[in-house]
């Protein structure tokens, strides 16, 4: 069993091992990666994994990503500091609190309310977070549009609600597909009025949540 004084030699490693040394150079990234605690945003039984290389399960069918995977997709977002960014999908908050160190508004969606209730006081210390508990396939109109966005499930089509939120030249980072390994994480681009999407690599991603009520 490891000690839990031991997590901040472990993030550490994570830095160098896991992010670094896979090519993840964005100097605000590996900061905010270097700050937020991991532990705290996973269930207890899963501290002694709290900054190993893959997923750990947080509950209702929900995960927290490898840090590799978190790193990549904010790297990705090409962030300057000045941002706001819609999430869809706040699960754990570990994503979060990795964006609201690095921009100037976070607005995060959560689908699903005992997450959302959890996830309300583990981020209670940011100011700029802004929560909500809804559909995150309608975006969040009333603050769109936004400079960038990023889904932490995977929909098997871009909602076009958050296509119409982008605002032109903004980013978005969103896994795409089926459940499984054959996953595309895509980062589309709007220039213009049009959109240009790049595949970044292949992932798998919890799927996307919508609601029926």
């Amino acid at each position: 069993m490891r000690e839990r004084t031991d997590f901040k030699n472990l993030r550490k490693k994570m830095l160098e091992q896991q992010l670094v040394a896979r090519g993840i150079s964005d100097k605000k990234v590996l900061e905010a990666f270097g700050k937020v605690p991991r532990e705290n945003f996973i269930n207890e039984d899963s501290y002694d994994y709290a900054y190993d290389d893959r997923p750990l399960t947080i509950g209702y069918g929900q995960t927290i990503s490898q840090p590799y995977i978190v790193a990549l997709m904010t790297e990705s977002l090409e962030l300057k500091g000045d941002e706001t960014v819609l999430e869809i999908g706040t699960g754990s908050g570990y994503q979060t609190a990795i964006l609201a160190e690095i921009v100037k508004q976070v607005y995060s969606i959560e689908i699903v309310i005992p997450l959302y209730e959890r996830v309300k006081k583990i981020l209670s210390g940011y100011k700029n977070i802004l929560l909500a508990n809804k559909d995150g396939y309608f975006g969040w109109k009333e603050y769109s549009p936004f400079d960038r966005i990023i889904v932490t499930a995977a929909p098997e089509e871009i909602p076009q609600p958050l296509i119409d939120q982008l605002k032109d030249n903004g980013i978005m980072i969103v896994p795409s597909g089926p459940t499984g390994w054959n996953q595309d994480l895509l980062k589309i681009t709007k220039k213009n009025g049009r959109l240009s999407t790049e595949k970044i690599c292949d992932v798998a991603f919890v799927p996307f949540t919508r609601r029926h009520d």
